[in-house]
């Protein structure tokens, strides 16, 4: 059985994709006890690194004595093999999942409209003033607005 659930490269997964993806592995793992996951992505390795480190999450919340050992397991090859979770927004997501598991958070369908971006100052990352700040956004995944540079 092969599930494909891939993303952009350097983005973050939606939440609701982060659900799937932990769900589906679950009921895969729980079908049968010689069933593996096994995980692959092209790019780079945080995004496994948050698919690993969601599920980790998700797998804690009905932890049997067989599910610890199989969680100590997968925090071993987590720590050793995979990098870990880079990017600000990879790691804010994990956050973000672990709060809905907990009940913590609330997920909002309501749509999101952005109206405008207010901008106060220019950071200065060079001595002479080097950053010029531009805004991509995306929608479903999809870029549907890159500002000039």
């Amino acid at each position: 059985q092969v599930l494909d659930f891939g993303w952009p490269d350097l983005h973050t997964p939606a939440l609701e994709k982060i659900c799937s993806i932990c769900k589906a592995m679950d009921t895969w793992l729980n079908a049968a006890p010689h069933n593996v996951v096994v995980l692959h992505n092209k790019g780079n390795r945080g995004r496994l690194g948050v698919v690993v480190a969601a599920y980790m999450h998700y797998s804690n919340i009905s932890a049997s004595a067989d599910q610890a050992l199989d969680r100590f397991a997968m925090k071993r090859f987590y720590e050793d093999k995979v990098v870990p979770v880079g990017q600000p927004s990879q790691r804010r997501y994990i956050h973000y999942f672990s709060g809905l598991l907990s009940g913590t958070i609330k997920m909002n369908n309501k749509p999101l409209f952005l109206h405008h971006v207010i901008m106060h100052g220019i950071p200065n990352f060079e001595s002479k003033g080097g950053c010029r700040p531009f805004l991509k956004i995306y929608q479903a995944m999809q870029p549907v607005y890159t500002s000039g540079i």
